[in-house]
């Protein structure tokens, strides 16, 4: 099992992203002189270089479902205004917009998750350990590992890339950096969903079909 200090020393070595590198560390069973080049090959440092540097320009983009069911608007900032222009670069903020739309993300990173909300999805996921009949040592151990998958699930950039699965959104962010040869940032996002937070009106099956007859 890969550790935090494991993760924490190659990212500072690299300036690679955490779960890039926890990423490959699992692949290379710990070893981070391996790791290192393998992020190297994948033009992962080079582009982690380039993730201090401000962008500033970009695009707003939208995406509405079909049916007008959903709607997105998205935020990716790059460096420069021509840079903004590269198709790529658009490609890839279309397939963000779409990624918000498909996925439900409610945070661009972790970082953004307020505090409280972690406590709570902890207190949450040990008492369900618990009861699950394990150890209040090892429910411990089982949270560490189940608020890493809350993490997947809540926060774009690690979620998997709807167009290719085997890979995460900032996996995809990082290849775009490094081909553009500009830092590229997700900075933020709305998304509205049809009906979303009102407490629709529920009818008994029976009584609609009665309805109906007798209409």
């Amino acid at each position: 099992m890969i550790s935090a200090e494991q993760v924490r020393e190659l990212r500072e070595l690299t300036g690679a992203g955490m779960m890039e590198c926890k990423k490959v560390l699992e692949e290379v069973n710990g070893d981070r002189e391996k790791a290192t080049e393998l992020l190297r090959e994948r033009g992962v440092v080079k582009a982690a270089k380039k993730a201090g540097r401000i962008a500033a320009e970009g695009l707003v983009e939208s995406y509405i479902h079909g049916d007008g069911r959903i709607g997105v608007l998205v935020e990716v900032n790059i460096e420069t205004d021509f840079a903004a222009k590269n198709p790529e670069f658009r490609e890839f903020v279309k397939d963000v917009a779409m990624q918000i739309a498909a996925a439900k993300p409610e945070y661009v990173r972790r970082e953004e998750v307020p505090a409280d909300v972690i406590e709570k999805e902890k207190e949450i996921m040990k008492a369900q350990a618990i009861n699950e009949g394990k150890p209040e040592a090892v429910a411990e151990k089982i949270v560490t590992g189940r608020i890493d998958k809350y993490y997947s699930e809540v926060c774009l950039l690690e979620q998997d890339f709807v167009k290719d699965p085997d890979k995460t959104v900032q996996q995809v962010l990082t290849e775009k950096i490094s081909n553009i040869g500009e830092n590229i940032t997700i900075r933020r996002f709305v998304r509205f969903e049809r009906g979303e937070g009102i407490q629709k009106k529920e009818e008994n099956f029976a009584e609609e079909v009665m309805k109906q007859i007798n209409g």
